[in-house]
């Protein structure tokens, strides 16, 4: 028995479209190693349904809310200050203020 090749012809797609996809992985590909270190190159991050489960465990629970981006970055600088994650930092101060 002898494997049959698909071509481009084969399959009916066009040959640019078959270039555009093996760029469109490439390009995948990338991001995931450029988002698999932290921001100082340490270990690679958990995946998110792992990070989720993680979260669930120790009682976490995702809350989005909108706020002005001068405020953000605020808050972005304060942690970095503090050597603390934006999500400590918030945690921090809403229990302050709610006390």
């Amino acid at each position: 028995m002898c494997a049959i090749r698909k071509t481009a012809q084969d399959t009916d797609v066009k040959k640019t479209d078959l270039y555009k996809n093996e760029r469109l992985k490439v390009v995948a590909q990338m991001k995931h190693a450029a988002g698999a270190k932290t921001a100082l190159g340490g270990a690679p991050a958990l995946d998110r349904k792992e990070q989720r489960r993680i979260d669930a465990e120790r009682g976490l629970v995702p809350f989005a809310v909108k706020i002005p981006s001068d405020l953000a970055a605020r808050l972005r600088d304060v942690a970095t200050e503090r050597e603390l994650s934006l999500n400590e930092l918030v945690t921090e101060l809403l229990g302050k203020a709610l006390d």
